[in-house]
């Protein structure tokens, strides 16, 4: 696999962009893990976002109805348009699925549902998820290789929670399937992969006062949560020792220490509802 593609950039001379997150998987073993964890169907329409030389595109176009094949580079999409020229179910966008004219475009589609499935560049992870996961139309189903240490963070527990664990674990279901070594692709990255399987909760969830309170919280993770609650102007210091007995949380406690339950509890009893149950 690692001389077809490098034979690939050769014949259209690509060079492949480090700050474009453009790391080809080499490895056929680890396609076959995102195809099994995507649990693809005939029916399925898939978003691949980064479709790079195609390598992953074209085993998800042999299993569904539609793959809408995003990427930004336009001497990649030359490649994509001659490497996947016999699919006819690939559609093949140039763009950044982050910005708003591409992405409403291509999710026009994706109304009766959709899967991602992506080698994901690692520089957009963070906006991805959060674009994806708190839109109206969620995906059934995400599968994503991203950077090892990234992944780590996302399926933390406390004491080790951080924003983006946080913001990930309120809308979905999250764990690691497998582990990538770095020498499974070209070129070979500094860092390990990993395989993230995300199930999103379902339907369309406004949290903006929670994540105002996330953000506040993690505003400097090293020190106390209440203190930074006062500090972003969530609640003055009495009605947060006050809402902090309530809950049963220490007042030394940081931000890392909470659970995604407790950040839920924590914005209702900030905006003055219940906490009870």
């Amino acid at each position: 696999m690692l001389k077809e593609i490098k034979d690939i950039c050769q014949q259209y001379e690509i060079k492949p962009l480090r700050r474009r997150g453009q790391n080809f998987l080499i490895n056929d073993f680890f396609i076959k893990k995102v195809l099994q964890a995507a649990d693809l169907k005939e029916q399925d329409v898939v978003l691949e976002i980064g479709a790079g030389l195609g390598a992953l595109t074209k085993e998800i176009a042999k299993k569904v109805k539609k793959v809408i094949a995003v990427e930004i580079d336009k001497k990649l999409i030359e490649v994509l348009k001659q490497e996947l020229k016999e699919y006819k179910n690939v559609e093949i966008v140039q763009g950044s699925i982050l910005d708003s004219k591409c992405s409403n475009i291509q999710m026009s589609q994706c109304s009766n549902g959709f899967k991602i499935v992506t080698n994901l560049p690692f520089n957009i992870t963070g906006a991805v998820l959060r674009q994806f996961l708190s839109r109206e139309y969620q995906p059934e189903l995400m599968v994503i290789i991203l950077q090892k240490e990234v992944g780590k963070r996302i399926v933390a527990q406390p004491p080790k929670m951080s924003r983006l664990s946080v913001m990930v674990q309120f809308y979905s279901q999250v764990k690691i399937i497998s582990q990538i070594k770095k020498d499974n692709f070209w070129p070979k990255p500094k860092v390990d992969s990993v395989i993230l399987k995300i199930i999103p909760h379902g339907g369309s969830t406004r949290a903006d006062n929670f994540f105002q309170i996330i953000k506040a919280g993690f505003s400097s993770p090293r020190k106390y949560l209440l203190n930074n609650l006062v500090k972003g102007g969530i609640m003055n210091k009495e009605k947060g020792i006050e809402i902090f007995q309530t809950l049963g949380f220490n007042p030394k406690i940081r931000s890392q220490e909470l659970s995604v339950k407790d950040w839920i509890l924590l914005e209702i009893s900030a905006r003055g509802g219940s906490a009870s149950g």
